[in-house]
């Protein structure tokens, strides 16, 4: 090390220890005054000075500094906010997928037992369906009629009731078959 760059070391120790703190009534007073307009005009800052008993620029470097430190505090409160959200969105987005997947393979089953019920007559499918449709009881096959057919086959695709309660399925089809 060299001799000029020791003594400006040691002068900005010096400067360091020389340098005077805000008491604590002065912070309050420019605390308040921040919290009531963060922006600091000419003739404000004068007033403030003159109150405080301070250079004007040292209340416009403590603005300058605050308004930074404010600035950096909301940030992390909107990043943490949207950190939040994102994840929220993340969990719905991954029930989203299991739902779709879900649905996809009761797709696929509903159209192999459509194939299965085009394939096959009226009298042997009675047990195929009371035995997917266990929520639905027994099936209306005795009705003989393709209407009553259709109405429980579709509740058994969708998991509802059919004839046995669901009135909006029974709606569905009235609609649907009219």
């Amino acid at each position: 090390m060299d001799y000029h760059h020791i003594q400006s070391s040691v002068r900005k120790n010096e400067l360091k220890f020389h340098k005077k703190r805000l008491t604590q009534d002065q912070v309050s007073l420019l605390e308040k005054s921040f919290n009531f307009n963060n922006k600091l005009d000419p003739d404000r800052r004068s007033q403030l000075a003159h109150e405080l008993g301070l250079p004007p620029r040292k209340v416009a470097i403590w603005y300058q500094n605050k308004r930074a430190r404010w600035k950096n505090e909301n940030l992390e409160v909107d990043h943490k906010a949207l950190q939040l959200r994102l994840e929220n969105l993340l969990a719905d987005n991954e029930r989203l997928q299991s739902e779709v997947e879900r649905l996809k393979q009761e797709l696929h089953k509903a159209q192999e037992m459509l194939l299965s019920v085009n394939n096959t007559p009226y009298s042997s499918l009675s047990s195929q369906i009371s035995s997917s449709c266990d929520e639905a009881g027994s099936s209306s096959l005795v009705h003989g009629s393709r209407n009553h057919l259709d109405k429980d086959f579709f509740a058994c695709l969708i998991g509802g009731e059919g004839q046995f309660g669901n009135t909006n399925d029974q709606e569905f089809f009235r609609s649907s078959i009219s």
